[in-house]
């Protein structure tokens, strides 16, 4: 899944970045207000890690346009101010969580898995299609009793996936969840890694779970099942 980490503080931001990034998510990192302005525009983000003090921006005005947003994307705001107003005045405005800094990197991570399994992402703790498994967590997947070994990449293109059981998603949609700003959407890397994908999750002797829907996108799980 996307993120969009806002954070001012250079080694906290890098820190958080590669950790996240190696927990399996697409980051992409902002320095200021402006930045994370700037690429909420063009691109959609599934979470964003909104650091409150920034020094361009008013953290809390920030945090109500990127929820006007749609689709609104989930917001975790993070700050050295532990003052119970400044928590009401985040979570009133929109915040879905608040973290006070100095933060653990684990923490953080296990806040914005959290926050992707609320109602509105229709998400529970394990995801499930048709027998096949995936937890978020532990970064386990498993069809049945067998045991799926993925790289990282390939566990984030089949989470996208398994998000939206029965839709066709768009190679646009994919890459957009999937991978952080530097995606090329001229390049054919959703196709090699659906490729490697589909040779993993369908074994021979199995009903095959995607599916390729020409001219469209890609699709897993029965056609119509609802997300």
């Amino acid at each position: 899944m996307r993120v969009l980490l806002v954070e001012d503080d250079d080694t906290l931001r890098e820190s958080a970045a590669a950790y996240l990034r190696a927990s399996g998510f697409a980051v992409d990192p902002a320095a200021s207000g402006k930045m994370a302005r700037e690429l909420a525009a063009v691109s959609p983000y599934d979470a964003v890690i909104l650091d409150v003090g920034l020094p361009d921006d008013d953290g809390f005005a920030l945090c109500t346009a990127l929820r006007r947003r749609s689709p609104a994307p989930r917001v975790l705001m993070a700050t050295a101010r532990d003052a119970v107003e400044d928590r009401i005045a985040g979570l009133d405005l929109g915040a879905d969580d608040y973290l006070v800094k100095p933060y653990a990197l684990g923490e953080l991570v296990a806040r914005v898995r959290a926050l992707l399994r609320r109602p509105d992402h229709a998400a529970p703790a394990v995801l499930e299609v048709d027998g096949l498994l995936l937890d978020p967590a532990t970064r386990e997947a498993r069809r049945g009793t067998r045991v799926i070994t993925l790289t990282t990449k390939e566990f984030a293109v089949l989470e996208v996936l398994m998000r939206a059981p029965g839709r066709v998603l768009t190679r646009e949609f994919i890459g957009e969840h999937a991978w952080d700003d530097n995606f090329d959407p001229g390049s054919n890397i959703i196709d090699v890694y659906i490729a490697r994908l589909r040779r993993k999750i369908d074994a021979p002797e199995e009903t095959p779970l995607l599916a390729t829907v020409r001219g469209a996108g890609y699709r897993l799980g029965r056609a119509g099942r609802r997300a």
